[in-house]
């Protein structure tokens, strides 16, 4: 177990940066998918604001299947970190195959589920009658390819538990770059429209798996951990304890979800399918923004985890530490470059439509006013699953997203029609905020009583 043994030993600075820039990277390519799709369909002569509308409405959708992806692949990758730790590969190899058969198996489940169900699911989740066969056509090609979305992403997790990030990185850069040849291909050249986009997608992360299964099954592949028959038996204890630790991120994306189902239903009342669309625009450039923060939660998870499994808490706190840094920075760069470039950014997705142009920088500037603090707030909440303490990590993960965004959703409109629905975020932003600083507060001084910490 060579490539964990830095995890106890290594200066923390650069450890943050071997597991933290390939995480980054990882994230942000995995969000190019969904963002590269949005750029190219927003440009179709005659359709581009229905079919942006349309896209944005199966947001929701996608948001659930990787959903089930984080909460088997992020809540295995923590367990099998902390197994590690305690130099236990055996029990961590269990869970490597364990995870594999109960991620293929949701997903197959999920994607015949929302393709039988999937008319009435676009009217429940907003779709209006200019956008419901845009929204159609590109979601059941994802739905059908689920499996590939998942196994590729939740599984590219472990990778970089077991003390590999390069690899974890490679695999999910591969899968993009197969998706930005495709994407033009399938759409103009092919003349598929949002189904091509769709298509190039799911063909780009069945590459990805492909990648992902050889390096856990070839023995040239230089893995710490294996798939092996004997793992692939499903273990009730095991599906507990991975489904405990994924619960908090899996809860965070189902309630994402819901929230945008319920801006889009706020949005159409008060400015129809456009501001859905400049919504649906929004979230791309947040994702971007955010993308590097959750890179840095997915790059401290096998660091801080190993060492608490191994007692090291003032490694564990140094980490936490440079982490909230990085993140900090991280958010205000992006924040600043919102706030100037707001209209430039909404026109990269939409060209010369300047209603469209208008309203998606108000909107953007508007929703990401409290952006600086967020790195905070994000690496807090990922600390706590880090050290196996699930149920707060799931509390603070969905505290911004629903505890306190949705009746800011419901009310604020009332008084501030379209930009109520803009500031329910930074609202909900700051509450979290202060909230998971007292959690915080808390824990760390936990650690003063325990073996280890002096």
């Amino acid at each position: 177990m060579n490539q964990t043994k830095g995890l106890g030993t290594e200066s923390i600075g650069k450890l943050l940066f071997k597991f933290s820039v390939p995480a980054i990277t990882g994230m942000i390519v995995n969000a190019l998918y969904n963002i590269i799709d949005r750029m190219y369909i927003g440009h179709i002569k005659g359709v581009g604001s229905y079919a942006l509308s349309g896209l944005a409405i199966t947001f929701p959708i996608s948001i659930i299947i990787m959903a089930f992806g984080m909460l088997v692949g992020i809540g295995a990758s923590a367990v099998i970190s902390i197994r590690l730790g305690e130099k236990n590969k055996d029990a961590a190899e269990n869970i490597l195959g364990n995870s594999l058969i109960i991620i293929t198996i949701i997903s197959l489940v999920i994607g015949l589920f929302g393709v039988l169900f999937l008319n009435k699911l676009l009217i429940i989740f907003g779709a209006s009658a200019n956008s419901i066969s845009y929204a159609k056509a590109y979601i059941q090609v994802i739905l059908i390819g689920a499996v590939f979305q998942n196994v590729g992403f939740g599984i590219n997790n472990i990778i970089r538990a077991e003390g590999n990030p390069k690899m974890a990185m490679f695999t999910m850069v591969f899968g993009a770059i197969i998706n930005i040849i495709l994407d033009p291909i399938f759409i103009f050249v092919f003349n598929m429209g949002i189904q091509g986009a769709a298509i190039a997608t799911i063909i780009s992360q069945a590459f990805n798996t492909i990648l992902v299964l050889r390096y856990f099954t070839f023995k040239s592949s230089g893995s710490v951990l294996k798939i092996k028959r004997i793992s692939l038996k499903l273990h009730t204890h095991i599906i507990k304890e991975i489904f405990a630790i994924g619960m908090a991120p899996f809860s965070m994306q189902i309630a994402s979800s819901l929230v945008i189902i319920l801006y889009n239903k706020g949005l159409y009342s008060y400015g129809g399918d456009l501001a859905i669309a400049a919504m649906g625009i929004l979230n791309s450039i947040s994702m971007l923004i955010f993308m590097p923060i959750f890179g840095i939660s997915q790059g401290i998870q096998p660091i801080i985890g190993y060492n608490y499994g191994a007692k090291l808490y003032p490694r564990v706190l140094k980490v936490l530490k440079l982490a909230i840094i990085a993140g900090t920075c991280v958010a205000t760069i992006g924040f600043i470059g919102v706030q100037l470039f707001a209209r430039q950014l909404i026109g990269t997705f939409v060209g010369n439509n300047h209603e469209l142009i208008k309203l998606g920088a108000r909107g953007l500037r508007i929703d990401l006013m409290f952006l600086p603090i967020l790195g905070f707030q994000i690496l807090g909440a990922s600390y706590f699953q880090a050290i196996n303490e699930a149920k707060t990590s799931m509390l603070l993960s969905i505290l911004r997203q629903v505890i306190v965004l949705i009746p800011l959703i419901i009310i604020l409109p009332l008084s501030f029609k379209l930009d109520g629905l803009w500031l329910s975020q930074p609202c909900a932003d700051l509450i979290a905020t202060a909230l998971t600083a007292f959690f915080l507060y808390e824990s760390i001084n936990k650690f003063k009583y325990k073996k280890g910490s002096k």
